[in-house]
């Protein structure tokens, strides 16, 4: 995946926002689960912007990923706004 413009990585696709389950903590790469994560909600971490939280389908492990809403291959707008709406939906 190519680098952002603030020299970090995206973990997940920039359309669908799913990943893959390879670390245990950020950039280990230590997981062996290796399953499908899927974005499960939105979150805002202190001081980090925007992320989504990924759950893995095959062991339940949760993980927080920041977004990529300023770069020139952004996260998909449509895909959050699904994310956002899911998630208010099954708040009320």
């Amino acid at each position: 995946m190519p680098a952002l413009r603030n020299g970090s990585y995206r973990n997940h696709c920039h359309q669908c926002l799913y990943s893959l389950h390879l670390d245990i903590t950020p950039g280990d790469r230590a997981s062996e689960c290796g399953g499908l994560m899927r974005p499960a909600a939105l979150a805002q971490p202190r001081g980090k912007g925007l992320a989504v939280v990924h759950e893995c389908v095959a062991c339940g492990h949760r993980q927080t990923n920041r977004l990529a809403l300023d770069d020139p291959v952004s996260d998909s707008i449509e895909a959050i706004s699904a994310l956002q709406s899911a998630c208010w939906g099954s708040h009320r």
